[in-house]
């Protein structure tokens, strides 16, 4: 690998055109991954599945997804970044189409498996196409800012289009949206996007891909068992069945001639403390999703389209956070200190929430709106610095360690913070009440309205006091690990430079697929 020696060439129109192609099936995949929340009970009273083939609907895209972001992001550093996108741009179109027509509980599950391998390709093909258009570093900055804003608004995005397409038209709606700007990243894309590849990726290790699916699935859904259902030793094996396939997965690439995920990566300097403070971040803005959701909903006694309206707003201050702290790196801050400071503003946020009462709807919106444009700063920042620090034409791998770290972000925060707040709501809760009204809100609201009169009213007063209080937990904790996070990013980074275009041995190509 050589030094280029000549300061890296400028991103023209031509390249922010093209960012703005690719920020379409980035949007769409994020919100596909909330995008169900009110159009399963339609799918419900239609398609009429079983318990466990509704849960498999609405989770198996997240599975997949996980699953495959390193197999995929290995892989498109291997055939090309803009092959891979382009393929998984048709996978994705082809199963929005047949889910939106399907007539089972099996054929919807089916396509969304198949959402789930389109969305692992899709993502990180368009992390690591930023990294290799944009060389300037201070235009690649201001572009990752843009691509992690992007991602975070898709999320907030996918329950308020849900929710519009299902009560106008059909709940096949939802995922016929799709069709139309994969059409469009399938015309415009290969015009548009240059191809990039490893030049030297050496053989795609077969062993190391189920390795890897066995290593995140169990973790991931041990997670999400935890944090909805309680302690239970089941979940918990899963947790630990995936940590000891995850061991097994590290000395696979250790060891491999040509590993999935080479360790060279890891010898960046910048790039092993970048990808924990992205998981600590994901944990961060999914911990706090997991509270204000069900308080808007069902503390203030919204309905569902109204929560999600409501839920929308924090996320509009959020177009400015990542430009921010792109600005400020490039105006000579040190990262060290942006990122520091994303930290101390989202625990700012935290501590915020700490504070709503039963009756807060602005301050809490308003809190959420503080923690999330910390988040995203900090999100935009160490994506910026790990693809910097990593070699450019691992881009993909080093892309899909990003995204794998924040699926365990969100999952683990999920599980941790919410039992916490289990642990103090089934405190607060009065003893006499039902054992329905112990377990959730949501079943000591449902007990709450079949109870006649003052009975009713005083169990759901006190389950919403119990929420509240959980909630509070719940933040506070939040706030104590992302200033400790704060902390930990100040000491890490201070020292961190990065040596742009070095190794830089990508192939390029302006055409062809």
């Amino acid at each position: 690998m050589t030094t280029n020696p000549h300061p890296p060439a400028r991103a023209g129109r031509r390249e922010w055109t093209a960012l703005g192609v690719l920020m379409l099936p980035l949007l769409l995949v994020s919100m596909d991954v909330s995008v169900l929340y009110f159009a399963i009970p339609a799918i419900s009273a239609d398609l009429e599945p079983s318990a466990t083939q509704q849960l498999w609907i609405f989770d198996i895209y997240g599975f997949v997804l996980a699953g495959l972001l390193m197999t995929m992001g290995s892989l498109g550093d291997r055939i090309g970044r803009r092959r891979l996108l382009l393929l998984g741009a048709a996978a994705f179109g082809t199963a929005s189409l047949v889910a939106a027509y399907a007539t089972s509980a099996e054929t919807l599950i089916a396509a969304r498996a198949v959402l789930g391998i389109g969305g692992a390709t899709l993502m990180p093909s368009t992390m690591a196409l930023v990294r290799t258009m944009f060389t300037d570093p201070a235009q690649r900055t201001k572009a990752i800012g843009v691509w992690s804003g992007v991602m975070t608004a898709g999320i907030a995005l996918g329950s308020v289009m849900s929710g519009v397409l299902v009560e106008h038209f059909w709940w096949g709606s939802v995922f016929l949206v799709n069709l139309p700007a994969m059409l469009l990243l399938l015309l415009l894309g290969p015009v548009l996007l240059p191809e990039s590849r490893n030049p030297h990726p050496g053989r795609f290790d077969l062993l190391s891909v189920p390795l890897s699916m066995a290593a995140v699935l169990p973790v991931i859904y041990g997670l999400k068992e935890l944090a909805s259902e309680g302690w239970d030793v089941r979940y918990a094996m899963s947790v630990t069945v995936g940590l000891l396939f995850a061991a097994l997965f590290v000395h696979r690439q250790r060891t491999a001639a040509s590993p999935l995920i080479s360790p060279e990566l890891f010898r960046g300097r910048g790039f092993s403390p970048a990808v924990v403070l992205n998981l600590v971040a994901a944990f961060g803005m999914m911990g706090s999703a997991y509270f204000t959701t069900q308080y808007i909903q069902s503390v203030l006694d919204n309905s569902p389209l109204e929560a999600a309206l409501w839920s929308l707003l924090p996320s509009v201050p959020i177009g400015l956070a990542a430009p921010v702290g792109a600005h400020l790196v490039q105006r000579g801050v040190p990262r060290a200190h942006v990122v520091c400071g994303g930290f101390a503003v989202s625990a700012c946020g935290y501590v915020m929430l700490a504070l709503a009462g039963t009756d807060s709807l602005w301050l809490l919106l308003a809190a959420c709106a503080v923690l999330a444009c910390g988040i995203v700063t900090v999100m935009s920042q160490v994506a910026d610095l790990a693809l910097s620090s990593a070699p450019v034409e691992k881009a993909g791998a080093a892309s899909s360690l990003l995204e794998t770290g924040t699926e365990f972000g969100g999952a683990l925060s999920m599980a941790f913070l919410g039992s916490i707040g289990t642990a103090v709501y089934r405190h607060e809760i009065p003893d006499a009440a039902p054992a329905a009204a112990r377990e959730t809100l949501g079943g000591a609201l449902a007990v709450a309205d079949r109870l006649p009169g003052r009975a009713g009213d005083a169990l759901a007063t006190a389950a919403r006091e119990a929420f509240t209080s959980g909630m509070h937990a719940a933040a506070v904790t939040g706030a104590v690990l992302l200033a400790g996070a704060a902390a930990a990013a100040a000491l890490t980074l201070r020292r961190v430079r990065v040596r742009e275009n070095a190794g830089q041995a990508d192939e390029l190509s302006p055409s062809g697929v």
